[in-house]
């Protein structure tokens, strides 16, 4: 199972501290054998491209997963971003490909394309960068984009083709993912749910994304995690606000979940955080032993790659590395807690 991480928003940084912050966390994970990082994109955050070549210039293989979003820039903008970077550093990069984002931005942009139209229009947008990655001239009449004998410059090297990712868990995202052959992000639910329905759609091609707090002993992880995410009604409100109004199907379906679980808890599985608006993904709670049995569940069930929440310091990464070590779903060196 690939591992990669997730970079932290620049919102919570003032100007000239965030650099540092996520070149330091780019590094810890690159010491720890995380694969790569994962840049997320909306109206309130700083350019990911940018976040993507400072933790190139920090790094030496670290990978960056960058979000695009077709209404930010055109296939060739992307195209080229990628290609640049290529050209600079000689490193490969991956592509998160988003079809929305908050309805609040896609308003503030004039987009008020309709949800599954919006992967019709990404498939597009993907297929046309692809094909510039690849060498051009390229053309292309689609419902939303035409291009004629476009050609990208520089040149991509064909073995820095960047890997592509999707995100999102309705029928319109899976037909999307498996037109492009992409791997599909998903907030998913606990692997309990899920084994009845196996095989899933998508089995092999599948990735989630969870926060882990991992300790040697469950009752210490539990009391660390209560510590760091703690009641927040007013985190609450703004939870079920944002319920309200967005068209995302794992959203509704993740807090529906989290209202039906007691303490939004099955077992390690947690989602207290998401229902206090404190983040946006799940967590995995307890021992080493614990938080590694799901792990392999998962990977047992077709995921082939796990993103982290943000870690809150090295040591904390390093608890949740002994946890994924221990899954014996990879073949890195085990890091030991400091």
């Amino acid at each position: 199972m690939k591992l990669l991480t997730t970079a932290p928003p620049s919102v919570r940084f003032a100007p000239k501290t965030y650099l540092d912050a996520v070149t330091d966390l780019a590094r810890w994970n690159e010491a720890a054998g995380v694969e790569g990082m994962l840049m997320y994109t909306d109206n309130s955050l700083m350019d990911p491209w940018c976040v993507a070549q400072a933790v190139m210039e920090g790094t030496e293989r670290f990978v960056p997963l960058v979000a695009v979003q077709p209404i930010y820039m055109s296939p060739l903008a992307a195209a080229r971003k990628v290609s640049s970077l290529a050209f600079l550093y000689g490193r490969k990069m991956a592509l998160n490909m988003v079809a929305g984002g908050f309805k609040k931005d896609l308003e503030q942009l004039g987009d008020a394309t309709e949800h599954d139209a919006r992967y019709d229009r990404l498939v597009e947008y993907t297929q046309i960068l692809q094909a510039l990655l690849r060498g051009g001239p390229v053309t292309f009449s689609g419902a939303y984009y035409q291009v004629s004998n476009l050609k990208l410059s520089p040149a991509l090297p064909p073995e820095l083709m960047p890997d592509i990712y999707l995100s999102g868990a309705s029928d319109a995202c899976l037909a999307a993912a498996a037109t492009l052959e992409a791997t599909r992000f998903s907030y998913t639910k606990p692997p309990a749910d899920l084994e009845p329905k196996a095989p899933l759609p998508g089995a092999g091609r599948l990735g989630l994304r969870f926060g882990v707090i991992a300790r040697p002993d469950a009752e210490e992880a539990w009391a660390i995690a209560r510590d760091r995410f703690p009641a927040d009604r007013r985190g609450q409100m703004a939870h079920k606000m944002a319920r309200g109004v967005t068209d995302s199907v794992w959203h509704h379906e993740i807090s529906e979940l989290a209202d039906d679980l007691h303490d939004a808890r099955d077992g390690a599985y947690w989602l207290y955080p998401i229902k206090n608006y404190r983040t946006f993904c799940p967590y995995l709670v307890g021992s080493y032993d614990e938080v590694a049995d799901y792990i392999r569940r998962y990977a047992a069930l077709g995921f082939r790659c796990l993103i982290l929440d943000v870690p809150q310091s090295q040591d904390d990464l390093a608890h949740a590395m002994t946890a994924y070590h221990r899954s014996s779903v990879q073949t890195q060196p085990v890091v030991q807690p400091a």
